[in-house]
C-alpha cells in the first residue's frame, strides 16, 4: 500500500497526472480524426471503442514497459527517447501527416485510431512507468487518469473540428 503522507508518492502523482496530459491530447486527436466522417451515433461508438482500445494498449505496453525498465541502463534510454520527443515536439510543423484517414466506416475508423495509438502510447506509457517508479498503484492510477482524458479529449476536438474545420488540417500537422 503507497504511503500517502509521503512527499515522494504526490510528486509521483503530479508527474504522471502532468504526462497523462500532455501525452494524452495525441491519442484524443488521431481518435477526433479518424471519426470526424462518421454519422453522428457512430462517432460516439467510434470513440468509445477507439478509447477501449488505445486503453488496452496502454494496459499491455505498460506491463511491457516495467518489465523493461528493470533492465540496467534502460531507464537512461527511455529518459533519452522521451528527451528526444520533446524535442520533436517543439519543431515547427513542416507537412502534414497524411497516414491518419478518416472513415466513413466504423470499423475502418476504429482500425486507424488502434494501429495509431499503438505507435503513440509508448510515449505515455514509458513516462508513466518512469514516474511510477515501480509502484502498481502508480501505475494503475496512471492509466486511470488517461481514461477521461482520451474520452473527454476526443469529444472536445471533434466539436472544435465540426465548429471549426481548418483544425483538422492543424491537428493533422500535429500528428506530423
Amino acid at each position: 500500500m503507497p504511503d500517502f503522507s509521503s512527499s515522494p508518492f504526490w510528486i509521483a502523482v503530479v508527474h504522471i497526472v502532468a504526462i497523462d496530459i500532455m501525452l494524452s491530447g495525441d491519442n484524443a486527436i488521431v481518435i477526433a480524426l479518424a471519426c470526424r466522417s462518421l454519422p453522428p451515433k457512430q462517432r460516439k461508438i467510434g470513440i468509445l471503442f477507439g478509447a477501449l482500445g488505445a486503453i488496452l494498449l496502454r494496459v499491455l505496453l505498460t506491463f511491457f514497459a516495467l518489465t523493461l525498465l528493470k533492465i540496467a541502463y534502460l531507464k537512461i534510454i527511455g529518459a533519452l527517447l522521451l528527451l528526444w520527443i520533446g524535442i520533436n515536439l517543439l519543431k515547427p510543423i513542416a507537412k502534414i501527416d497524411h497516414r491518419i484517414k478518416d472513415s466513413t466506416r466504423l470499423s475502418g475508423a476504429i482500425k486507424t485510431i488502434i494501429v495509431a495509438d499503438f505507435v503513440m502510447s509508448l510515449d505515455n506509457v514509458i513516462g508513466v512507468a518512469a514516474a511510477a517508479r515501480g509502484s502498481v498503484f502508480l501505475l494503475g492510477f496512471g492509466l486511470v487518469v488517461s481514461i477521461p482524458l482520451i474520452v473527454w479529449g476526443s469529444h472536445f476536438v471533434l466539436k472544435i473540428m465540426d465548429r471549426f474545420p481548418v483544425t483538422i488540417v492543424l491537428g493533422a500537422g500535429l500528428m506530423g
